[in-house]
């Protein structure tokens, strides 16, 4: 055999299903196993160094939510595209955590609202474990800001209002995908597209009983901002019995 590369992957004694190389199980022990394929792929040589202003203890606001605004509000003056863009981590009931990218659409001190099928994996996810985690990367600016807390439905008028405000072809969409569920072709997604497009031809078009939007409220933030030698200033916001926040310095 040509050119072999041994892997370390997953093995098990049931079910084994092999995908570009590595093996899918449920089993937790593992042991070599050859393929052809290459996939090694060595990245430590890509390396920045951040000389970005640093951050102190003066500069924060007592607010976590006056800081974040702030920081906000500078990736929009830098030209960030979609600076609204967050990571949304999930847990599902059996403990597997999930991540996925979705849109920040406002925020203020009761937390931080996005919206999406309420029968989505995250949904489903939220349903049996509210507890999630918010990851906002603004790259460019070498900053990010971690947030947790817990995740809750917003009102279905909240909901609806903000689904007006949506394209009209956007309001469709919310109707016609079934999302996280499997479809068998795009053909099948856009027939469906043009058939919603006919039944709501006139007239507004209703809110989806089964769309709207979730407020993650907030018991922990982190602020970060690199620095030289990975030396980087980082600073958490902790909600206190009293409604107060704890102010720290983290180690990087």
């Amino acid at each position: 055999m040509d050119a072999e590369k041994i892997f370390i992957m997953p093995a098990f004694e049931v079910d084994t299903e092999l995908r570009s190389g590595w093996a899918v199980s449920r089993r937790p022990f593992y042991k070599p196993h050859k393929t052809t394929q290459t996939m090694a792929l060595d990245l430590s040589k890509m390396r920045e160094e951040y000389t970005s202003e640093g951050l102190s203890r003066k500069d924060l606001h007592p607010s976590p939510f006056m800081q974040f605004e702030k920081w906000f509000r500078q990736a929009e003056s830098a030209g960030l595209r979609e600076p609204n863009a967050m990571t949304l981590a999930t847990v599902s009931a059996e403990g597997q955590p999930s991540v996925r990218t979705v849109l920040l659409k406002y925020f203020d001190e009761r937390g931080f609202v996005f919206f999406t099928n309420y029968h989505s994996r995250k949904a489903r996810d939220i349903a049996a474990n509210p507890r999630v985690a918010l990851l906002f990367p603004w790259l460019d600016l070498h900053r990010q800001v971690r947030i947790e807390g817990l995740a809750e439905k917003v009102s279905t008028v909240e909901s609806m209002k903000y689904f007006m405000s949506r394209p009209r072809e956007s309001q469709l969409g919310a109707w016609v995908s079934n999302q996280s569920s499997p479809i068998t072709s795009r053909q099948l997604l856009m027939m469906k597209f043009e058939e919603m497009k006919r039944k709501f031809s006139k007239g507004q078009i209703p809110l989806p009983d089964f769309w709207g939007g979730y407020r993650v409220v907030p018991h922990t933030f982190e602020f970060w901002q690199g620095r030289e030698n990975r030396l980087h200033d980082r600073f958490e916001y902790r909600l206190q019995t009293d409604g107060s926040w704890l102010i720290q310095r983290l180690a990087p």
